[in-house]
């Protein structure tokens, strides 16, 4: 799976590369049919309690799937990101489930 990040007003971060990458691979090993994944990571400056932005959007056949979230870290938005994109690809999962 090709993985692409994107730093919008946000220092460029080897190891937060690596910790979504390592993240996405798990979904990967289970979701045979991931093509690849955009990544953004933002910082909100009107947003003292959190602030920190991550934005993943997984291509796969069929419609697009996205997911963001809004933490006081990058580590848990990138976690809290991939959550959710596990509920979708079940879901989509069960639509390609042959009866």
């Amino acid at each position: 799976m090709t993985v692409n990040f994107q730093y919008v007003n946000v220092d460029v971060s080897e190891t937060l590369s690596e910790f979504t990458i390592d993240k996405l691979n798990k979904l990967r090993e289970k979701y045979e049919f991931l093509i690849s994944a955009q990544v953004y990571f933002k910082q909100d400056e009107k947003d003292n309690e959190a602030g920190k932005i991550c934005n993943v959007e997984l291509s796969l056949p069929g419609p697009r799937i996205f997911a963001t979230s809004n933490e006081r870290e990058y580590e848990l938005a990138v976690t809290e990101t991939v959550k959710d994109l596990k509920r979708q690809l079940e879901r989509r999962k069960e639509a390609y489930k042959t009866y």
